[in-house]
């Protein structure tokens, strides 16, 4: 297989409008952390930083409903069935509502228990509480519009998706502006920002379904069933994933605690580490998620390899986009703190700990690459597995065993786990294309 054979032509343009659109998501916290990093106190940006890290566990866990959807569309796509695809669209966005509302309805004593569990400081934890319980309102709507998003990137369009998420994200930033700025809203500002932000979003999404299947009224009137049978496929992949997606924010979850008990400037300047890492991860998640899309189609339609070579190629770009961000990272530290944050207090901090901003990507690299090339074939029980272990086979041992190193000891288990995470599923990557495939020509 040489390597200018391979389809990068295919892979990069499914992969750059993912690129692009999950770059203005990281883009915009980062805009929320400067904005809210300049108010005089931290307690907002640490309200914020807590706000995500308890909706991560909530409204990020749900992100099983895109990557199932992807992975079970991308298949349908390579069969060629027109009419799966139209039911997995119905079930799927029932499922999302369905889910929203019960975020909706449990929103305060949700907030109240995660709050508890984390015990922030005085001063961050009642505006973490009202932040998070505003966040809520939008549930439905941001479920609903991952649903469509998925969906669309497994029928290969992805430029769909980059238009749902650059349009909600350029009016978040507005609003942003206008909330925390304008009304002088702080915490509270970001969090209506970004409910107002989904509901338009959502409107937008709908008119593009609609204008892809005028008769969405239709198929929802055959495809909807109360019994569960013909979900049966969708709650077997979604159950993987979310098990493995909250094992992932337990630990990040779990790493936000214990930066709060650090202290206020320990938790916002790890706050933007994260963004930072979070900048390179949804790089990277451009090309994961063109791999869910190929790789589920040459699934689908029993080509082994197509999908082996589709694997070689997105792990090529993977490690290039994850060596270029580190060594972005490494050109001007003091310039890039001083972007987020004038507090001497968090920028000393956060010069403390800088360099594991430049090791992170290095480091997760395989994790993500691999995570979108398993869900495309379906191998989500894998993923489940693997991510068990490294969360508490990895990171909380070696927590526990570096706890006297404070802070550092921290990044250290989180870093390793990444590490693991991508490790872990190399192991199992050859069976994708070789086992498989073999047993369908028989």
């Amino acid at each position: 297989m040489k390597f200018r054979y391979l389809p990068h032509t295919s892979v990069l343009a499914l992969a750059w409008p993912m690129i692009l659109s999950n770059l203005s998501q990281p883009l915009l916290g980062l805009v929320d952390t400067a904005i809210l990093g300049h108010l005089p106190s931290p307690a907002y940006l640490s309200a914020v930083a807590l706000g995500a890290s308890i909706l991560s566990i909530t409204l990020w866990s749900m992100g099983f409903l895109r990557m199932g959807t992807t992975s079970l569309a991308a298949r349908a796509y390579g069969r060629r069935d027109e009419a799966e695809q139209e039911r997995l669209l119905v079930h799927s966005a029932l499922l999302a509502l369905a889910l929203g509302l019960l975020l909706v309805i449990l929103r305060t004593p949700l907030t109240s228990l995660a709050l508890t569990l984390m015990q922030p400081s005085a001063t961050t934890a009642p505006l973490a509480a009202s932040y998070c319980h505003i966040r809520l309102l939008s549930a439905p709507l941001a479920l609903s519009n991952l649903v469509i998003m998925g969906w669309f990137i497994g029928r290969q369009n992805t430029r769909v998706p980059l238009l749902i998420l650059i349009t909600t994200n350029v009016l978040n930033l507005l609003l942003d502006m206008a909330f925390i700025w304008g009304l002088g809203l702080n915490s509270d500002g970001a969090a209506w920002a970004t409910v107002c932000a989904d509901g338009l979003g959502w409107l937008l999404a709908l008119a593009l379904v609609l204008r892809q299947k005028p008769q969405l009224w239709t198929l929802f009137q055959r495809h909807t069933s109360l019994r569960l049978e013909p979900y049966r496929s969708l709650f077997v992949i979604n159950r993987h994933l979310f098990i493995r997606t909250l094992c992932l924010l337990l630990t990040i979850a779990f790493f936000t605690s214990q930066g709060a008990q650090m202290g206020d400037s320990i938790l916002a300047a790890n706050a933007i580490i994260f963004q930072l890492l979070m900048l390179t991860s949804y790089g990277l998640d451009g090309i994961a998620h063109a791999s869910e899309a190929m790789v589920g189609q040459a699934t689908g339609a029993g080509d082994a390899n197509r999908t082996k070579a589709v694997i070689v190629t997105s792990g090529f770009w993977s490690a290039l986009i994850a060596l270029c961000m580190s060594l972005l990272f490494a050109v001007n530290p003091p310039w890039l703190i001083g972007l987020f944050t004038d507090i001497p207090a968090v920028r000393d901090t956060l010069s403390e700990y800088y360099a594991w901003v430049m090791v992170l990507p290095l480091a997760s690299v395989g994790a993500y690459w691999l995570d979108g090339v398993f869900i495309g074939s379906g191998r989500t029980k894998t993923m489940q597995n693997t991510m068990l272990a490294c969360c508490f086979g990895i990171f909380f041992p070696l927590w526990w065993l570096t706890q006297s190193w404070h802070n550092h000891g921290l990044w250290l288990a989180f870093t390793v786990f990444n590490l693991s995470r991508g490790v872990s599923l190399a192991l199992f990557s050859p069976t994708l294309y070789r086992n498989k495939f073999k047993r369908q020509k028989l």
